[in-house]
């Protein structure tokens, strides 16, 4: 029997076309999703959508093939990014899949799947269900069908862009800011398709670069999580006399900023300045950061009267916590930004959106804008490659423990808690043999200490 185990990860596919995965194990995945939430919940019809790769439209096509065979009819929105994916999954009240690798290079693709409403589906809520499924199908396990009998259902296109831009600009009115300079970097991915509709229009120059549609990503990665992919932004910005720079990533469901000097803005401090937004208008609302966002976020949550709640990185558990507390939003460091007002769902679109309102609302620079929101010096995520990555973290644990005034927690990997206001965490990857570390401190000597102690651990 073929085992998917290798592409059907945490939180989605993701694999390299074809030598992993193909229309063949689409077609099997497809028809194992139906039965699955037609099982679970009823449903009798399935949203799809796709990204711009050469790959992405013979293996929705193969994967809703799987869904028809089950009954199931298929709605085909298109192109689209994954936030859209999620608007018409939640509009629609049916589950979804898109189809797109993120950020990662062009020999890969892969599906996030989503229920009705845009809930998530991950190892812990139904995909490993759906794989056994499709591993059982490909093996000609067939077996009676699980979905609709009899039946086979029918595929109609939808164009869901109109709808998702008009969603958006009603949950946030730019249309009365001041005008504002505002370059793209769409990074050849799906923020060129979503952006003209969403901006277009509102008092907004907008200065695109690389809108092209093109999966194998001529200019550099669509990943703004590398500083590297930032450079041809921040030059930008600087050469317009920009106000703001926007980089998407290549499914466009997360955007990073960039201010006018040109320096990268850190999503924790957007995180924290969406919040205060949403706590003005929501009061008292519980507000979703996770583990390794700055703990300024947390601070300013208390201090605009919000209740922080702290989780675990990843999608799935912050949604899950979103839906538990009611929570009005919640952010993570790694610019995925999400929306009570958007099912739940990450929209970096949308976390775009309100910056540019704050910004345009009042008269000073996006610098000093989130200067209010940046108290504290992060290292950003540092990788080191071990063959033992429990070993190094009992190591780490070993030379902290008995420190005065240092503090543990094993929420999500450990973090370590120094005097000072400075703390640690160490998480291994889930599909690499890596251990990411963040630090952060008030200073950027206290910092580079702290993170060059727990790298020589890590490493030695």
């Amino acid at each position: 029997m073929r085992d998917l185990s290798s592409i059907m990860k945490a939180y989605d596919v993701r694999g390299i076309v074809p030598d992993q995965w193909d229309a063949d194990v689409a077609r099997a995945i497809g028809a194992a999703f139906a039965e699955f939430v037609h099982a679970e919940s009823g449903a009798t019809a399935v949203v799809t959508a796709h990204d711009m790769r050469d790959s992405s439209v013979p293996l929705s096509r193969a994967f809703a093939e799987g869904v028809l065979a089950r009954g199931l009819d298929v709605v085909e929105a298109g192109l689209g990014s994954t936030d859209m994916l999620y608007f018409a999954a939640g509009s629609l009240a049916i589950p979804g899949a898109m189809f797109t690798a993120s950020h990662n290079p062009a020999q890969y693709n892969g599906i996030k799947l989503c229920r009705a409403g845009a809930a998530p589906i991950g190892q812990e809520s139904g995909l490993v269900q759906i794989r056994r499924r499709a591993e059982q199908l490909l093996a000609g396990q067939d077996g009676p069908p699980a979905a609709v009998p009899d039946r086979v259902g029918t595929a109609t296109g939808r164009n869901i862009l109109a709808e998702y831009a008009d969603y958006l600009r009603r949950l946030v009115d730019l249309s009365g800011i001041r005008p504002l300079t505002v370059v793209v970097d769409a990074g050849n991915g799906m923020g060129g398709f979503t952006v003209p509709a969403v901006l277009t229009g509102l008092p907004l120059r907008v200065v695109p670069m690389y809108f092209e549609l093109d999966g194998t990503f001529p200019n550099h990665e669509a990943n703004p999580l590398d500083p590297a992919n930032l450079v041809d932004l921040q030059a930008a910005v600087l050469e317009h006399g920009a106000d703001i720079g926007l980089a998407f990533d290549g499914d466009a469901d997360r955007c990073f900023l960039v201010d006018e000097r040109g320096a990268a803005v850190s999503p924790s401090a957007i995180t924290a300045l969406v919040a205060v937004r949403e706590l003005a208008k929501d009061a008292g609302a519980a507000i979703i950061y996770n583990l390794i966002t700055s703990q300024a976020v947390p601070e300013i949550v208390r201090e605009h009267g919000g209740e922080p709640v702290r989780t675990r990185v990843g999608h799935s558990f912050i949604k899950a916590e979103m839906a538990r507390t009611d929570a009005v939003f919640g952010g993570e460091h790694s610019a995925h930004y999400y929306f009570r007002d958007f099912w739940r769902a990450d929209t970096g679109m949308l976390a775009a959106m309100h910056v540019l309102a704050a910004l345009g609302e009042q008269e000073r620079p996006l610098s000093e804008l989130t200067a209010e929101y940046s108290r504290y010096v992060e290292s950003g995520e540092v990788n080191s490659t071990v063959e033992d990555a429990p070993d190094r973290v009992s190591a780490v644990r070993a030379a902290f423990a008995g420190r005065d005034g240092v503090t543990f927690d094993d929420l999500d990997g450990l973090t370590v808690r120094l005097p000072g206001r400075t703390w640690f965490n160490l998480r291994a990857s889930n599909t690499e043999p890596l251990l990411r570390l963040n630090v952060e401190a008030p200073d950027e000597t206290r910092m580079a200490q702290v993170r060059d102690e727990v790298l020589e651990l890590v490493r030695s």
